[in-house]
């Protein structure tokens, strides 16, 4: 699939190019990215490159990835959100946020637009979200986006070859009003 742009109240997200590498290595610098995320620490300029030559344009081309770029829209790069397919109707989202943007709610905004648009257009029926324990900014955005927290997974990321535990929340079609492509049946208690 081709990549597409989304525009929010604040916000462009839109795919990243040759043109954005020197950004996204700047942003990416920051330790705490490269604590909470799993990209490569160091981060090199070679990893940029390679990001927005390869990984993202391959990630849209086979639609395992949808990687945008999230941009002020007179603006630079206020961070990267990306939604990962995990199984059918089912994305992982997953973001960063430059340093000088974070307390501002972009981060937020985003991942609400780019879910809108994974359950409407993408037959995406829930949208997970993972961090590592201790990510209190991860989590924090995803609960200020309605994410249900649904617990703790053991051992479930590998961020830099450890293993370590990671909190885990949903967000569905109907949080946001919206109607899903197959019928659910929650379980009763």
């Amino acid at each position: 699939m081709d990549p597409v742009t989304l525009t929010t109240e604040r916000l462009l997200l839109r795919s990243v190019g040759p043109h954005d590498t020197d950004a996204v290595y700047e942003a990416a610098q920051d330790p705490g990215i490269q604590r909470w995320t799993t990209i490569p620490s160091p981060y090199l300029r070679e990893h940029a490159d390679a990001f927005v030559a390869q990984v993202v344009p391959d990630g849209w081309a086979d639609g395992s990835m949808f990687t945008f770029g999230v941009f002020l829209p007179f603006g630079g790069l206020v961070g990267m959100l990306g939604l990962t397919m995990r199984s059918p109707g089912v994305a992982e989202v997953g973001f960063w946020t430059a340093k000088e943007h974070r307390g501002n709610g972009y981060t937020t905004e985003a991942t609400l637009g780019a879910s809108r648009w994974a359950f409407t257009r993408m037959s995406i029926d829930r949208v997970e979200w993972r961090a590592e324990v201790g990510n209190t900014g991860s989590r924090a955005v995803a609960e200020r986006a309605g994410f249900t927290m649904e617990g703790v997974l053991r051992s479930a990321i590998n961020n830099k070859g450890v293993r370590r535990d990671c909190w885990v929340g949903s967000l569905l079609p109907s949080d946001l009003g919206l109607p899903s492509t197959a019928p659910y049946l929650p379980a009763r208690s």
